[in-house]
């Protein structure tokens, strides 16, 4: 076979990385030839993720933790769920990496190297709370189409980057500015290049927050590839798709922004409750912004068996979206009472907060433990399923354990 094009260096360098170890051979592979080393990968190596992880899809990647997964302050990345929408980019090349800035908004388009980021704004550091929107679709009847999250599509890393407003400043914003849209590097799935896997974006109040980071270290380290290296956007507290990974490219629009997955239903809710499988027409849904409250029980693990007359010590996170968590409540009786734990304050704004208990049983036999956050607008979770919407987002029914008293 004639060789016509060879597989270029730098994918050649990522699948080394995939794979572990030197492609001896590598510069005799053909375009398009797929290892036999990838092509049943193991993704729990592949990404460094716990084995306890849970794969919902392969193509494209999505996984997400359990509940006992989540239990560190700072979620480290073995526990962070993936969503992807497209291919994961292949021979990211960060010396060249450049981000441009523009749309109509925009006073002078500019393009920036990732040393320009670097150097000349001023770096931050936040923890920041990041869930899917469909994080516990799983639970919604009629069901709701999509990957069937149960509990963990949600974590809060720290994140160190440049204020996303300080750019944006940068190139100058005009006065008609209504919405930013971000532009990325992965791949649609159907291999054409034309089309985005995802192209969504936020309103400007939220893409001037202080939080609102270009980030490209997380948990101290360079972003592992498949949450974005080498620059991802991170906005806390809104639905996770909004903080776009691999971002090469960010619109200052004058209108709200009109890319893939910000048009139909994709992350939207009916502006109006229905009921359930109720079809409901594209203009009558609403866009997800701050995400509802709603907290965790990360230990013990569902299922525990204690012995009778120990008292269990639970803990977990609760989270608000742009709000805080003003209270914490548990329950043994399903919902019937309610019992307060500490809860703590947050390290920084849109971070999670955690919460402590220490309970009795008055006998032996099952129980479930329920966690019930507020938030400081007065809002509770709901004991069991909110509101149905056709696409199953924003679940947050309050979370339950077993546990057995012998």
């Amino acid at each position: 076979m004639k060789r016509r094009d060879f597989v270029r260096k730098t994918t050649l360098s990522s699948l080394a990385t995939l794979i572990g170890a030197e492609i001896v051979f590598g510069s005799n592979l053909l375009e398009g030839y797929n290892l036999l080393a990838v092509q049943d990968p193991d993704p729990f190596k592949m990404f460094n993720k716990n084995k306890e992880m849970i794969v919902l899809n392969d193509k494209p990647w999505n996984i997400e933790a359990q509940a006992h997964l989540l239990d560190n302050k700072i979620t480290p990345n073995t526990a962070m769920f993936i969503r992807n929408n497209g291919l994961v980019p292949e021979g990211i090349d960060a010396k060249n990496w450049t981000l441009t800035i523009d749309g109509e908004s925009v006073v002078t388009q500019k393009t920036y190297t990732l040393d320009d980021l670097k150097s000349k704004f001023e770096q931050h550091t936040y923890q920041l709370t990041l869930e899917c929107g469909g994080n516990g679709r799983n639970e919604f009847n009629p069901p709701a189409k999509g990957n069937q999250w149960t509990v963990g599509a949600v974590h809060c890393a720290t994140w160190t980057g440049i204020r996303l407003r300080d750019v944006l400043e940068d190139a100058g914003i005009k006065n008609n500015a209504v919405y930013i849209g971000y532009h990325s590097a992965d791949l649609h799935l159907s291999g054409d290049p034309k089309k985005e896997p995802i192209s969504r974006g936020a309103p400007m109040i939220k893409s001037l927050q202080d939080e609102t980071l270009l980030a490209f270290k997380m948990n101290g380290k360079d972003i592992p590839l498949i949450h974005g290296y080498p620059l991802r956007l991170v906005a806390g507290g809104w639905p996770a798709s909004v903080s776009g990974k691999w971002v090469n490219r960010i619109s200052i629009r004058n209108k709200v922004h009109d890319g893939t997955k910000m048009t139909g239903t994709a992350y939207r809710v009916p502006c109006e409750p229905v009921a359930p499988g109720e079809k409901v027409k594209d203009e009558d849904m609403c866009i997800i912004e701050s995400m509802p409250v709603k907290s965790i029980i990360t230990y013990p693990k569902s299922g525990a068996i204690i012995q009778d007359g120990t008292s269990l010590k639970i803990r977990g996170h609760a989270w608000a979206g742009e709000l805080e968590v003003s209270k914490m409540e548990y329950s043994i009786d399903f919902g019937a009472t309610w019992k307060d734990c500490p809860i703590e304050k947050p390290v920084n704004r849109l971070a999670w907060q955690h919460f402590s208990a220490s309970i009795d049983f008055p006998k032996k036999g099952y129980y479930e433990i329920w966690a019930r956050a507020t938030d400081t607008q007065g809002i509770a979770q709901p004991m069991l399923l909110p509101g149905w919407n056709p696409k199953g987002y924003l679940n947050n029914a309050c979370h339950r354990i077993a546990i057995k008293v012998t």
